[in-house]
């Protein structure tokens, strides 16, 4: 019979750190492997516990791999309801909004790597989750706020919705960077330089707030 080890005791007797652990380690494992390629094995030795420990916590693969798409969704839409936008006025307000979008996919490469994963596989996962949608709800709603005290305000037009809006300013990131291996190559420009990166976030803030001047 085999003795667990220490941290594995430690692991069974803190179930709340052992899916942290299990969950972090899953979002590395399928950032790099993605859904099919990533490997329950690999993920519980990351995390540092006994296999059978990711499908008593998770259940399934399958399963894990939802509740990573979750995580990484409820990280940025929690940092997203930290820009506080209602105590700026619009104009700055969505000038943060636009310029956090952009730095998150800079600094998250796992998120970008993640949804291109789920999506190539027609986003079969999410919709299985009960919680996604929920999650977008506040973001949502920040957006409208911020829109209707800028269109109050006699700043901002009324040609907008939230949600279209959001996706213009998530596109104009999210492609610059799952995108930018294709993009170096064919204009012959490292997008991965500081200064490039610099170039485009200031282009996509300038872009969105000039859509929005009435």
């Amino acid at each position: 019979m085999t003795t667990p080890s220490k941290k594995e005791a430690v692991q069974k007797r803190d179930p709340v750190a052992t899916s942290k652990a299990l969950l972090q380690a899953a979002i590395t494992e399928f950032t790099q492997y993605g859904f099919e390629g990533g490997r329950v094995d690999r993920i519980a030795q990351l995390a540092g516990c006994n296999k059978q420990l990711v499908y008593h916590y998770f259940g399934s693969k399958a399963d894990l791999y939802k509740l990573t798409l979750e995580e990484v969704y409820r990280e940025i839409r929690e940092s997203e309801m930290q820009l506080h936008l209602e105590d700026l006025p619009p104009q700055e307000a969505m000038a943060r909004l636009v310029a956090f979008s952009f730095d998150y996919l800079a600094e998250h490469p796992e998120f970008i790597a993640l949804l291109n994963d789920e999506n190539r596989m027609d986003a079969c996962h999410l919709k299985a989750s009960e919680n996604i949608a929920e999650m977008h709800s506040p973001l949502v709603k920040m957006i409208e706020e911020t829109l209707a005290r800028g269109i109050s305000a006699g700043l901002f037009n009324k040609k907008f919705e939230p949600i279209n809006l959001y996706l213009s300013i998530a596109g104009l990131s999210f492609f610059y960077f799952s995108n930018h291996k294709t993009l170096s190559v064919i204009f012959k420009r490292d997008m991965t330089a500081k200064d490039s990166i610099d170039a485009r976030r200031t282009h996509v803030i300038e872009l969105i707030l000039s859509a929005l001047r009435p």
